[in-house]
Formats: C-alpha cells, structure tokens, sequence
C-alpha cells in the first residue's frame, strides 16, 4: 500500500509540474518571436514525453502485477526463499544462475508460454541483470494480452 500512495503522490508532483511547463511553454509560443516560438514548441514537447513515460511505465506495472496475480492464484509465481542469500541480502550469484538456467530451459521447451518468459524476467532480475529483466517481462506482457 505504501508504494501505491508513494507512486500517486509522484504522479501527482509530475502533474503540476507538468502543467508549470506547459503553461511556460504557450508563454513562450505567444510571444510572436522566432527563438520563444522554437523554444516553446521544444518545452512543450517535455510534458508530453513526460506523461508518455509515467504512463508507459504504469502500464507495465499494472500488467506485471496483474501477472504475478494470476500466477500466484495457479501456484507458479517464482520462489527464490531456498536460495542461498549473500550476506547483503541478495541471492548468491551462482545460485542465480543455475536457477536461471533452468528458466531458461522452460523457455526454450515452451517459447509461447506467457508464464516461463514471467519467470524467465524474474531469474534476470534476481541474477542483477535488470535492462534484460524488463525487456524480458515486455514479452511476457506480449503474449499474455
């Protein structure tokens, strides 16, 4: 619940920022000179960026979570809690990978399986490899729609 007021009170600071630029931004459209009419064209641009980015990353939030749920529910959300830790809390590195590989088996023997590319994401996740985590889960999120 925490991290849900957290994400709304960030939302909403970015709102009224980004409704400062934009207000900025047709100031600076309005003044009927070439520089504040480029400058504004390009500020304006930033909230719109802006709201694709927070909504592009909700979503994908939104689908994990909606995921993780419906495997949760069917007894196939990945548990790592046997895995050795390091003292720092996160799993041991050669304990990630050999855990890896066997998600990546079940990718290979089930390529069209929303839920081992799920699983596949996590094995990424926990090995620290983060970039190839959300790339991965973006397919799971494709073949689960």
């Amino acid at each position: 619940m925490k991290v849900r007021v957290t994400v709304g009170l960030l939302i909403a600071a970015l709102a009224v920022y980004f409704v400062l630029l934009t207000g900025r931004a047709l100031a600076l459209l309005q003044t009927g000179e070439l520089v504040g009419i480029l400058l504004g064209a390009g500020v304006l641009i930033l909230p719109l960026l802006g709201v694709w980015l927070v909504y592009s990353n909700l979503r994908f939030g939104w689908e994990t979570e909606k995921m993780a749920r419906e495997l949760d529910a069917e007894g196939l959300l990945p548990d790592v809690s046997h895995l050795p830790r390091r003292p720092s809390g996160r799993v041991d590195r050669d304990a990630a990978d050999s855990w890896f590989e066997e998600r990546r088996a079940e990718v290979e023997a089930s390529p069209e399986d929303w839920r081992v590319w799920f699983r596949l994401a996590y094995a990424y996740d926990i090995a620290g490899d983060r970039g190839r985590a959300r790339e991965t889960m973006r397919k799971a999120i494709q073949l689960h729609s």
